[in-house]
């Protein structure tokens, strides 16, 4: 299996009562398609993950196998910061339709090098499908450095990793050192054209939840018409900062609320976007011609 192209980390759709909204994720799950996702990532970080129980991942899981028409592939998120656990869960979970696992570097306890090469090689020991890497600095507070991304890459059930740490270098040093068959995946929605020159395969993105414009981006850079792609990466500078400016996910929703595809509610504790960001969304929408 091989992850090139654009993964949208899928947003969890909430309704006023802030259950899940499963027609909201129907249109979302359409809209994706619409816009030249390639695949879908369900539950991660973007999917607000730490705010969704067992049970509503079971079933987000189960409704995106029954509505997939094109058969995308999925990726489906099981990580922690307590490796027994997440052996746990990929023990209690059927991936039997599923074509790989997205799993965080561990959080929090921030673990040596070698306790995170010991935590990966366990859940690569116990999984039945491919694991991809996930580093992200910003939020786990520990790096997985490019020898341990190395040293993990050799094992024959990982595959890929989406990588966030928003170095450059690192992600070269990957590129130039890795096994053959080992995928690096851009974790920086505007990082990804730049990694793309030098060897990454494609993307695990926020704004390929909405963006068309940003899908165009990376399929043209993965064509090689980076001129192009550079110019779609310049309309999108603006709507990126957004995204951020009071947490992913927020602005994003807020995002696919002006594109009437799902509500903006968040879970605690976010909050759902200001009014101001608001306005300052739907401004750099209609001035930098993102509408869907």
């Amino acid at each position: 299996m091989r992850f090139s192209g654009i993964g949208a980390a899928l947003v969890t759709p909430f309704d006023e009562h802030l259950q899940i909204d499963f027609e909201g994720y129907r249109r979302l799950l359409s809209h994706t398609l619409t816009i030249g996702v390639d695949y879908w990532v369900i539950q991660g970080t973007t999917g607000e993950s730490p705010t969704v129980s067992k049970e509503e991942k079971s079933k987000l899981l189960r409704f995106s196998i029954e509505n997939n028409p094109q058969q995308v592939p999925i990726v489906y998120g099981i990580g922690g910061n307590h490796t027994e656990g997440v052996l746990a869960t990929i023990q209690q979970t059927d991936l039997s339709q599923v074509d790989a696992l997205l799993s965080a570097n561990p959080y929090y306890n921030k673990p040596s090098q070698e306790g995170i090469y010991q935590h990966y090689l366990r859940i690569a020991e116990a999984s039945p499908v491919p694991i991809i890497l996930y580093n992200v600095p910003g939020r786990t507070a520990s790096n997985i450095h490019a020898e341990t991304t190395l040293r993990l890459a050799e094992h024959p059930n990982i595959i890929a990793i989406k990588e966030a740490s928003g170095s450059l270098p690192q992600c070269m040093e990957i590129a130039c050192h890795k096994p053959a068959g080992f995928q690096l995946l851009s974790g920086d929605d505007l990082l990804t054209t730049s990694m793309i020159s030098f060897g990454a395969e494609g993307v695990i993105s926020v704004m390929a939840n909405a963006f068309k414009a940003f899908n165009d981006m990376v399929h043209q850079a993965l064509e090689g018409n980076f001129e192009v792609a550079s110019q779609l990466l310049y309309k999108l500078l603006d709507i990126n900062t957004l995204m951020y400016t009071e947490s992913n996910p927020v602005g994003l929703k807020e995002a696919l609320n002006q594109f009437k595809v799902c509500a903006n509610y968040v879970r605690l504790p976010l909050l759902p976007a200001t009014e101001q960001l608001k306005q300052q969304i739907e401004q750099v929408i209609v001035k930098d011609g993102l509408q869907p």
